[in-house]
């Protein structure tokens, strides 16, 4: 019997182009690999990247569009040798303005993420996400007058507030201070933002980012269930973000999904298409050096086809759906916790310098 030639699988048009089929592996030879662009670089054709770091080394190295920090980031940064010109200059601006040592701290912590910012924007043609303490996470009045005073610091220094975000916990107080400070021309940037309730809630708010975390979404499936390995597109933290881009998208709404807190590789190829996608200095390395063929998973076209219903949530109805989701509720008041407490010690720090200097250590 004589063979005969077998036809290839024919490849199906992906949303974003085309792939083969099956797996949608696309086998390419070790030479051609190192001469095709990074992973990082295919990412930023569907994606605007932001470099989740207040490390201005890396932010310069990787050269996103954007830049995120937050008490943690902060922390970690105040602490390096390079940076202590910015915590010094806001420790003399705390004592400088007066007021009780409380105050003087407080004014110290704001000038000193303001400080970082404004570095920050020298390295990025975007905008710089600022966090309000997370302490203030259930106080919408006491939000909006610290987001008011950081712009404010911002514009003393001659930075136009349409280059800054304020970022909030997606309580649902921080939502409601989102809304208030929307109306005023600050744009604000929603994290800390696990449910799908929190992510309606911030859409109807009409606030301009939001900022759900993939990665924590996944620690916390591992450590309460019995599975401890997902593929990409099997991710729970994939999965919300998902959810919440074609929610946005098949809805209209003018709210932007920027995909936060990753773990690895996997998660961040799995979502090219996002509006925007914070990634650390870590995995920005990762993706620089991986050749593998990244292909867009999200597009609004593909969201209008999305069977998903629209959804409206008053306070009571906010409260109940995400108190339906246990994960989300741990882990939004273990993130507040964790910042809050990353906010003492930079508070402690900042405390224990400024008294060297007034004792002219």
């Amino acid at each position: 019997m004589t063979s005969r030639a077998v036809a290839p699988p024919p490849r199906r048009r992906s949303r974003c182009g085309y792939k083969s089929a099956g797996l949608g592996l696309v086998s390419v030879s070790p030479d051609k690999r190192r001469r095709m662009e990074s992973a990082l670089e295919q990412v930023k054709k569907y994606t605007v990247v932001v470099a989740d770091t207040g490390d201005f080394n890396a932010i310069e190295e990787y050269k996103p569009q954007d830049a995120t920090t937050n008490p943690s980031l902060i922390l970690a940064a105040a602490k390096m040798p390079t940076y202590q010109p910015l915590v010094e200059q806001a420790i003399k601006y705390g004592i400088a303005n007066g007021g009780s040592e409380e105050e003087q701290v407080t004014n110290a912590m704001d000038k000193l993420f303001v400080n970082f910012g404004l570095e920050i924007l020298k390295k990025v043609p975007g905008r710089v996400s600022t966090e309000v303490d997370a302490r203030l996470s259930f106080d919408k009045e006491a939000m909006v007058s610290r987001a008011r005073r950081l712009i404010s610091l911002y514009e003393e220094a001659g930075v136009r507030k349409e280059r800054i975000l304020i970022k909030l916990s997606s309580t649902w107080e921080g939502i409601q201070a989102g809304q208030e400070l929307e109306k005023d021309g600050i744009h604000c940037n929603m994290t800390l933002l696990f449910s799908f309730a929190q992510a309606v809630a911030c859409a109807e708010a009409r606030v301009t980012l939001i900022s759900p975390f993939v990665g924590r979404i996944l620690d916390w499936y591992k450590e309460n269930t019995d599975r401890k390995n997902y593929e990409p597109h099997e991710d729970p933290g994939v999965q919300s973000v998902t959810k919440i881009y074609n929610y946005y998208k098949k809805f209209s709404y003018t709210t932007v999904v920027m995909g936060a807190s990753f773990r690895n590789t996997g998660e961040v190829k799995a979502l090219a298409g996002c509006d925007l996608l914070t990634i650390s200095p870590g995995l920005l390395g990762e993706l620089s050096q991986d050749h593998s063929v990244v292909t867009c998973s999200l597009t609004p076209q593909g969201a209008k086809e999305c069977d998903l219903e629209k959804v409206h949530l008053d306070e009571k109805s906010f409260r109940w759906l995400h108190n339906e989701d246990r994960m989300a509720v741990e882990k939004l008041s273990d993130g507040i916790r964790k910042f809050a407490a990353d906010a003492i010690k930079l508070e402690a720090m900042i405390k224990e310098r400024m008294l060297n200097v007034k004792n002219g250590l």
